[in-house]
């Protein structure tokens, strides 16, 4: 199966999004909100990883749009936040316990997040038996919406080395890609890369803030009719 190369996908972080509804630790281990200078701090890390890469996938965009089709603007909105509320219904368990988290993004963009405690053993790539059922239930939703594009990207705490994380979260990632395309979700759509350590979305002195830090991303893009435009002559 090919691979979509990883340098034309657009990875959009929800680290804002946590900052907006998410909480951090006390000296004792307790939650509290996040201060004001800790919203900043996410917020200006989500606004950097978006302006690296958001002009990077004009010409994957263009190929998926002639393989799928695209959406009209005016059906952008309401096509992902109906797709939203099936991920709710349908993950409502997972979503109450804290295994997933399904979020809206600008521009449309829906990110559901996995903690890798619930998906994966420590220092294992290979998905739990036990969260195959989640994962059939988000294979499912995606394939109900078949115009959009999925960006699976892995992100680590700072526990281990640099070079061990970066490769844990590419085979994290890779697992989550291969395990949707096993269900029929079409080569076209699916790419993933893996962060390592280089977004935390949380502090990695806490054993709070390292458990947010393990997770896998899936970024999802509506396909849009203006895709088409992008394709290079």
């Amino acid at each position: 199966m090919k691979l979509i190369h990883y340098k034309n996908i657009i990875v959009l972080s929800s680290l804002f999004l946590f900052a907006l509804t998410g909480c951090a630790t006390d000296g004792y281990g307790n939650k509290r909100p996040f201060t004001d200078a800790e919203k900043g701090v996410m917020i200006g890390a989500a606004v950097g990883v978006l302006a690296g890469l958001t002009t990077k996938n004009k010409k994957k965009k263009a190929i998926l749009y002639g393989a799928i089709g695209g959406l009209a603007g005016g059906a952008i909105g309401s096509y992902m936040d109906s797709q939203k509320k099936d991920f709710e219904k349908q993950l409502q368990d997972s979503i109450r316990r804290g295994d997933i988290t399904i979020d809206k993004l600008p521009n449309d963009v829906l990110v559901v997040t996995m903690t890798s405690q619930t998906a994966f053993d420590i220092d294992s790539t290979q998905i739990k038996p036990g969260f195959h059922d989640s994962m059939n239930r988000i294979a499912k939703i995606i394939k109900k919406y078949g115009q959009t594009h999925l960006s699976i990207v892995g992100h680590t705490d700072s526990t281990g080395s640099k070079s061990h994380n970066q490769k844990l979260s590419v085979k994290r990632a890779k697992s989550v890609y291969t395990y949707l395309a096993h269900q029929g979700i079409i080569e076209q759509r699916l790419a993933y890369y893996g962060m390592g350590e280089d977004k935390p979305r949380a502090d990695n002195a806490t054993e709070r803030g390292r458990t947010l830090n393990r997770r896998v991303e899936i970024v999802i893009e509506p396909v849009r009719e203006d895709d088409h435009n992008h394709k290079d002559h």
